[in-house]
């Protein structure tokens, strides 16, 4: 067996310091080594053009390599300061918004160039609809507790109870949020620091990540912009909860957000996988209410702590606004009809396009089965009529039902960041619908199913990009399809 040739370029786990020349989609800066052997590409997520990195190769092949950011050691000339601690949610904070939202229309578009073979994508472009708030826009937000932190003048680790997020890359070491990162609501992560004394006065130890032990865990936030309301979960391990009084936390908790706290839930999770909610164990009400109320577009809509909901949700009315707009565009395909919803989630797009049409039926599918409980309480609550909600996998569904082929004219998907399966997207294909507003959080995804729907005669007719995560790299898409 020949050996493998061995790149002349960089070898894995190597630390290099990169100068960020280019920016591609997903947020990754282009640096270039060149040396006598040539010109060899890496990239490194969460940088900017002009930015001098250190980072670490992680996958490297013969024509590029990969790595990860370990710090930033002279920041682009484009970057402005700002009043907010830095946080791995949000590495773009710095750069104007201008400049965000160009790096984002072209390399978003670039993407359906190259995998989607759409040559005039650039003709078909609709519209960049923009966040309406581009600080403090989250409603929700998670905070983890650690027995490892990090030192920001040595850059290292050390023993130290933390609350905040983890360092970007290092699963186990953790980073004490200390004031307003400018992504959710400030009064409560200013005083973050005052939530993680108290715990730290309990004497009972934040969760050790290599060593897989210690009691408290997350502390997670949902905030209705209706309400003005935070409904708070603190996740714990059992070991140890005799010994820590969650009525008394509560009322800390109270004595701080006054009427602004509408509930503390305690969540015990004795797993060691790194998740907030386990999947055995306990949910319990400590205080006040488990559910807040969150409206959009007039409608309004219950949101338990597990239930999927829109994390942006100012702009996510926007981006409804843009999907319904899609799909009313031709009456005709909307009235009197039936119109799928596909990957439907809490069925927030079906009601607001039935509300909004005449005799339209809405069939909703989803394979999660807590956000098609909450989607039918919603249409009850909205008192939204002509909906009917299945929990199922979408490809699962259209077999079970062939009564809908030939039926619809119009399909709204919305799939989860992996897209859709290719079997699945053939059985969507099937319905033989005159059209498709395809909803996207993952436009690379999207862009490859856009090559599968136009062989079977689906063609691009617009495309607008949604910025509902202001200083991420990341991009929602609305596309309409329309059968040639």
């Amino acid at each position: 067996m020949p050996s493998r040739e061995r790149n002349k370029f960089v070898k894995k786990n190597q630390v290099l310091e990169l100068k960020i020349e280019d920016y591609a989609f997903g947020g990754k800066g282009i640096a270039r080594i060149r040396n006598e052997e040539g010109d060899f590409v890496v990239f490194v997520p969460n940088t900017l053009p002009g930015q001098l990195v250190k980072a670490q190769i992680n996958k490297s092949s013969k024509k590029y390599a990969e790595a990860k950011l370990i710090d930033v050691l002279v920041p682009s000339e484009n970057e402005v300061d700002v009043p907010f601690q830095d946080i791995p949610g949000a590495p773009y904070i710095q750069l104007p918004i201008d400049l965000q939202h160009k790096y984002k229309k072209e390399s978003t578009l670039s993407l359906f160039k190259r995998i989607g073979k759409v040559e005039n994508i650039d003709d078909l472009f609709d519209e960049f609809v923009t966040s309406p708030n581009l600080f403090h826009y989250r409603n929700k937000m998670e905070y983890g507790f650690s027995a490892i932190g990090y030192d920001r003048i040595t850059k290292t680790d050390k023993d130290e109870f933390t609350l905040g997020f983890k360092r970007r890359g290092v699963w186990w070491m953790g980073d004490n949020l200390d004031k307003d990162s400018g992504l959710f609501d400030k009064q409560m992560e200013d005083n973050l620091k005052n939530i993680r004394k108290y715990c730290f006065n309990s004497g009972l130890d934040p969760w050790h990540g290599p060593k897989k032990s210690g009691f408290f865990r997350y502390f997670v936030v949902r905030k209705s912009f209706k309400t003005d309301e935070l409904l708070c979960n603190l996740v714990t391990t059992s070991v140890d909860l005799n010994n820590f009084d969650l009525q008394k936390f509560a009322t800390f908790l109270k004595n701080i957000f006054g009427k602004r706290l509408a509930g503390l839930i305690h969540t015990i999770n004795d797993e060691v996988g790194d998740r907030t909610i386990a999947t055995s164990g306990s949910l319990n009400l400590i205080y006040g209410k488990d559910k807040i109320v969150e409206k959009l577009l007039d409608l309004n809509f219950e949101i338990s702590m597990k239930s999927f909901f829109q994390t942006n949700p100012k702009c996510a009315e926007k981006l409804y606004n843009k999907v319904i707009e899609y799909v009313l565009e031709d009456k005709t395909k909307v009235d009197n009809t039936i119109i799928m919803d596909l990957f439907c989630g809490t069925g927030t797009i079906g009601q607001i396009v039935a509300s909004k049409s005449n005799n339209t039926q809405i069939v909703g599918v989803d394979i999660v089965a807590s956000a098609i409980e909450d989607a039918k309480e919603n249409a009850k609550r909205n008192n939204v009529n002509g909906l009917k909600f299945y929990c199922s996998d979408v490809g699962k569904f259209l077999i079970a039902h062939p009564e809908y082929q030939n039926k619809i004219k119009t399909i709204i998907l919305d799939p989860a960041r992996a897209g859709i399966a290719p079997k699945t997207l053939q059985k969507i294909i099937a319905l033989n619908a005159d059209r498709m507003v395809y909803v996207s959080c993952n436009p690379a995804t999207q862009a490859r199913d856009t090559e599968i729907l136009r062989d079977a005669g689906y063609l691009i007719k617009k495309i607008s990009l949604v910025d509902q995560f202001p200083h991420t790299s990341h991009i929602e898409t609305v596309v309409l399809f329309e059968k040639s």
